[in-house]
């Protein structure tokens, strides 16, 4: 094995275990990502060339496993925008509730009014009278 291919290889094991010193960690494995971690130009690993077979299939491979890795934290980030969307749709009906309830008290308290002949009163008392 020349000492290219050889380079390449090296570059292939590096981003599968998450060691890249060229690209970014957790770059999506592919023939590219490849290319330019062993130093090389985006797009020299090709298939038309015969030393390539082997590392294509290998970089596949290492592409098909990287997909079916769970990310653990990309996991609990999931858990953790459902959790803030139910809690903001809580938010939501009880706001909901809250003004329904609201108009029912006014509701009421003018039919209080009209039975007894008093005017409504406010439902929040004045800022200066607490």
């Amino acid at each position: 094995m020349n000492s290219s291919l050889n380079e390449y290889w090296q570059a292939l094991e590096r981003l599968k275990q998450g060691k890249s010193q060229r690209v970014p960690r957790g770059t999506r494995i592919s023939n590219d990502s490849v290319s330019l971690e062993a130093g090389r130009g985006k797009g020299s690993i090709k298939k038309s060339r015969e030393g390539f077979a082997l590392l294509i299939a290998a970089v596949d491979e290492a592409a098909a496993a990287q997909a079916r890795s769970v990310n653990p934290e990309r996991v609990q980030l999931e858990k953790v925008k459902t959790t803030a969307a139910n809690f903001r749709q809580e938010l939501d009906a009880a706001r909901g509730r809250e003004v329904a309830l609201i108009v029912e008290v006014y509701a009421l308290k003018k039919q209080l009014a009209s039975l007894t002949g008093g005017n409504v009163l406010p439902i929040r008392p004045e800022a200066g009278k607490r």
